[in-house]
């Protein structure tokens, strides 16, 4: 009965995240182009690549995020409402100490680099410090109210967390229309506009917490073993942080030093793509993730391990649901969207999503090494492997000058680091590989050959490219055949018989 209950709210959380997710996404695509149009492909650039310096000081804040969610959630599981209470001033006192050190790298080390070292244009550096000082407050914000927003998480509220999300895009629905009318500096403008929607945003979150949860009411608490022991565990996670920021704005530098801002539009874009498309995952994984900590906490070791199995595979056949049609259909995607986009962006959106196809299987597989706690090997191993992006793609951009090769390198290591985590998780809670390999790796393998095969023979026979009824032919065939061989090669019966379960009782309810 209690995974009957766990599986409804999985279902009901991940409906709810879908919805926002919807509504954020279609305001997104729409902002983004006005923006892109509005500020110009250069300015853009600009954007892209000062905030993307602000984003390098992120790995302190991810790895403690990582911790904040875990140990609130493993909190929570064990009904343990003095240690929540704990557990979140602490997180609370830590992460006002890493925005403290976050101003200071930031007005120092990153000023620093942005005025002497970015391949920037000379006229545009006073937008440029204004934007960058407009990025770093906006940052220090979303340091802050992590805590909070994990309390939101962990404790499953997930359709408080969509309501907050349309407030904000709303926002930021106001903030192009002031952006397009107005005739002051429209970057400074836009960085300033973005600065107060993340404040209005950030403080809702806040009071909501202080409203509902009793733990969330801030009263200093200081005890050493517990700082050292949320601190250990996020030193090993900030590790893998520092690789994977290392691995995304590092390449947005390397492509800036080598190409200038032009290129950044294009990866500006990609990675606005990349987010839209992965908001598909994350909110699915969102509303499971707290459950794999939770039933691990309780003890619940085979019902964590079926949770991980599903996340893997759901978020993965999830994901190429919507990302084949992009990848078959990109140049009239992008010229129907934002009319001219940069030089690259296509190559770079399609080489994105092939990486982000294989990182989303390992989503489920870092939570559960997160909920055992035992991280240290696992973060060194596949934080050096992640961050190794970067000088392989130094070294491939110096000898060959292609843009392209930064994401062929990311995808050869987001393979290798799949085959790690999978030894990982062997070792610290005898995950069972095999079975993953069978019924998880091989189905998808299986199902991602039959739909290309398939796809690519019919549309051998069509002559007409390049138009609406095209895209939508192409887009229909695809999901059709993408969802029928989901359900009869990649998954397995009793996922079948649930579905059938859903789908019945759905009939009987209308």
């Amino acid at each position: 009965m209690p995974n009957t209950e766990n599986n409804k709210r999985i279902a009901k959380n991940t409906f709810i995240l879908y919805i926002r997710m919807f509504f954020t996404m279609g305001v997104s695509l729409y902002t983004s182009r006005v923006v892109l149009n509005t500020l110009g492909i250069e300015d853009y650039g600009v954007y892209s690549i000062v905030g993307g310096i602000v984003t390098l000081f992120s790995f302190f804040n991810s790895a403690m995020t990582s911790a904040t969610q875990r140990f609130l959630a493993f909190d929570i599981g064990k009904n343990d409402l003095e240690k929540l209470k704990k557990t979140f001033n602490a997180t609370l006192n830590i992460h006002i100490a890493i925005s403290v050190l976050v101003l200071v790298l930031a007005e120092t080390i990153g000023l620093w680099f942005v005025n002497d070292k970015l391949n920037l244009p000379i006229d545009r550096m006073v937008a440029v410090n204004w934007v960058y000082q407009f990025s770093i407050f906006t940052f220090l914000l979303g340091i802050i109210q992590v805590p909070y927003d994990a309390l939101i998480v962990a404790r499953e509220k997930m359709d408080i967390y969509a309501y907050m999300a349309f407030v904000e895009v709303s926002l930021k629905l106001i903030i192009v229309y002031i952006l397009v009318i107005s005739s002051f500096d429209k970057l400074i403008l836009y960085a300033g506009l973005l600065f107060i929607v993340s404040f209005i945003v950030r403080m809702a979150h806040k009071q909501y917490c202080k409203w509902h949860y009793e733990e969330s009411k801030y009263q200093f608490y200081f005890d050493k073993l517990f700082y050292k022991e949320l601190l250990s565990y996020s030193g090993w996670s900030l590790f893998g942080n520092i690789a994977a920021v290392a691995r995304g704005q590092g390449s947005n530098i390397l492509l800036n030093l080598f190409f200038g801002t032009v290129l950044n539009a294009a990866y500006g874009i990609s990675m606005q793509v990349q987010t839209t498309v992965q908001g598909f995952v994350l909110n699915f994984q969102m509303a499971v993730n707290p459950q794999i900590i939770k039933q691990y906490a309780a003890g619940n070791t085979e019902q964590c391990l079926k949770l991980i199995f599903q996340s893997a595979k759901f978020s993965y056949f999830l994901l190429f649901i919507i990302a084949t049609p992009i990848i078959f259909n990109i140049d009239f995607i992008l010229e129907l969207w934002l009319k001219n986009p940069p030089r690259y962006t296509s190559v770079f959106v399609n080489l994105c999503l092939i990486n982000l196809l294989i990182e989303c299987i390992s989503g489920p597989l870092m939570i559960g090494a997160q909920a055992t706690g035992n991280i240290k090997w696992y973060q060194i191993v596949i934080g050096t492997l992640i961050f190794l992006n970067l000088p392989i793609s130094y070294i491939l951009l110096k000898t060959y000058k292609n843009p392209e090769l930064i994401y062929y390198s990311s995808i050869i290591i987001s393979l290798l680091s799949l085959v790690f985590r999978l030894f990982f998780l062997k070792n610290i809670m005898k995950f069972p590989v095999k079975d993953f390999l069978n019924n998880v790796l091989l189905r998808i393998v299986f199902v991602t050959i039959f739909v290309i095969l398939l796809n690519h023979f019919f549309f051998q026979l069509i002559i007409i490219r390049n138009n609406m009824v095209y895209f939508f032919v192409n887009i229909s065939i695809i999901c059709f055949s993408a969802m029928l061989l989901i359900y009869a090669i990649g998954i397995d019966a009793e996922e079948k018989k649930a579905i059938k379960m859903v789908i019945l009782n759905k009939i009987k309810n209308d």
